[in-house]
């Protein structure tokens, strides 16, 4: 159970982010493997201690998931420039950044296309 202190953090740590991601640095990852990729910031983890933060990213227009996701983690430490910059004011310590793949849309679309090829054959008809 995270803290009201870690919650508020993580809210504001996955705002900043995503507008690094869109306004900042997105010069940074339009490279051949994905031209215009559009990058969402889906979730935020903080420690405990807010020193780490583990930070889940979707994308969108990519065709390499994975080699965007090792450029975004190579380009860490400007992205934690960048986050630090906007919140040297609030807190002490910018937390280091990991990086991390939510595949959530992809699961839930997975699990969309298995219920709707059950075959569920309707319940008999009780005599009363």
């Amino acid at each position: 159970m995270e803290s009201k202190r870690q919650q508020k953090v993580a809210r504001q740590l996955q705002k900043d982010l995503s507008e690094i991601f869109q306004r900042e640095v997105p010069h940074l990852f339009n490279g051949p493997s994905s031209p215009g990729a559009f990058i969402t910031v889906t979730n935020v983890r903080v420690s405990p201690d807010l020193s780490v933060a583990r930070i889940y990213l979707s994308f969108l227009a990519t065709k390499n998931k994975e080699l965007l996701l090792e450029t975004i983690q190579e380009k860490g430490k400007v992205i934690r420039q960048h986050l630090g910059d906007r919140v040297r004011h609030q807190l002490r310590i910018v937390p280091e950044l990991s990086f991390f793949l939510d595949d959530t849309a992809e699961y839930a679309d997975k699990m969309d296309k298995l219920f709707a090829g059950l075959d569920i054959p309707p319940a008999p008809e009780e005599d009363e």
